[in-house]
């Protein structure tokens, strides 16, 4: 049987990473409905987190993205966010959403694009020391539209050459985390596909390189929970970006399409230590709100990942390896699927309520008047979104 007392403070302990951008407008290729009470800028990003976290309890780091909340003083920044009960996360790089990128950032064929994609990506470490942020996280556009539009070999080299020189910029403590994508918006050749591209570069770099692991960023039926298990394994795993899917990148609510894949998921991370703050993964979520409202589907996307995270620590490992060492196929099964089906919002309602939080985090924010706030005072100005 599982110890409740280690689930419950296992529960209390977590901590799953919010995005700045997820409190922004954004949304489809299409179409991006704006909302009233939308921040206009990283400081009111970080008031919305705060809102967040009070809620929830386990929600302070807050990713950045750059040049998204570019502000002249990271520092004050840091500071702003510490007053509010949160703090910086990670920094998110951005090569993507300039001209000069149309065939790449660090992989383009042109010196002077690769330089100027870099020294961005220098820039966000300089943020890193200015903010007390660990991470790097990054994510390249990079790849090819046609066979023979560029030398698939050459791109991989100065991909290499650029994390290298990103790595060689690291002080201690901070680490680079980096993420694959299977396609989009390069269709033909993608410079970091899958995990395997990703693990190769980060197992070259040194150990101050590990792989994000992006849960709409893979094929139908892969098996997403065998990468975290290796990668656990292999101590390089740096981070999650949480979010759901039905067909490619769709960016939905975490534990919204297939609850059972997160569940099965956060059982690898459970049964192998990825909880353990010395492993240092970090828990984040990464995801679009276009027609539901924003705070609320993040407090609702938290919900889901501690829920998912009880049922994974409430698997019976002890009879779990018994079935599994004496070949009982559907005892070993039953075990996991015993632990899937347990209802453990009450558990969850007691750890809140012993943290000293109202056990229902939506409920405590619908009661607590912060969304009639943001929607009277956030009149003027430009409301943040994709590119802001």
């Amino acid at each position: 049987m599982s110890d409740i007392p280690a689930v419950k403070a296992a529960l209390a302990a977590q901590v799953i990473e919010t995005p700045s951008w997820g409190y922004g407008n954004s949304g489809t290729r299409f179409r991006v409905f704006p909302q009233a009470g939308v921040p206009r800028d990283p400081f009111e990003k970080l008031a919305d987190a705060a809102a967040v976290h009070a809620v929830t309890g386990v929600a302070a780091p807050v990713s950045l993205h750059i040049p998204w909340d570019r502000v002249a003083d990271y520092g004050k920044l840091a500071e702003h966010a510490a007053g509010l009960g949160v703090r910086i996360g990670m920094i998110n790089s951005n090569t993507f959403q300039d001209e000069d990128y149309k065939l790449g950032s660090v992989c383009h064929p042109d010196p002077r694009v690769r330089r100027k994609a870099i020294d961005h990506l220098l820039e966000c470490v300089d943020i890193m020391d200015a903010t007390g942020s660990d991470s790097l996280k990054l994510w390249f556009a990079d790849g090819t539209n046609y066979p023979g539009q560029d030398d698939i070999v050459a791109r991989q080299d100065r991909l290499f050459e650029a994390l290298t020189a990103v790595y060689a910029r690291l002080g201690d403590g901070q680490r680079l985390v980096l993420e694959y994508k299977l396609f989009e918006p390069a269709f033909y050749s993608t410079d970091v596909p899958d995990w395997g591209t990703s693990y190769a570069h980060c197992l070259k770099l040194g150990p101050k390189a590990q792989v994000v692991v992006d849960t709409g960023h893979h094929a139908p039926g892969v098996n997403i929970e065998f990468i975290v298990a290796f990668l656990l394994r292999e101590g390089k795993l740096g981070a999650f970006d949480f979010n759901s899917r039905f067909y490619a990148d769709d960016d939905l609510m975490v534990g919204s399409a297939d609850p059972f894949q997160l569940f099965r998921i956060l059982h690898e991370v459970a049964k192998n230590g990825g909880f353990d703050p010395a492993k240092g993964v970090a828990f984040m979520l990464d995801q679009c709100h276009n027609i539901e409202a924003k705070i609320p589907a993040i407090i609702r996307s938290v919900m889901n990942v501690q829920e998912a995270t009880a049922k994974a620590l409430l698997v019976d490992l002890d009879t779990l390896r018994a079935a599994q060492s004496a070949g009982d196929v559907l005892g070993a099964n039953a075990v996991l699927m015993d632990a899937y089906n347990t209802d453990v919002r009450p558990l969850l309602a007691e750890v809140r309520q012993e943290m000293g939080l109202h056990p229902n985090p939506l409920a405590a924010y619908q009661a607590n008047g912060y969304a009639a706030k943001i929607v009277a005072e956030r009149v003027g100005g430009n409301q943040a979104g994709w590119g802001a």
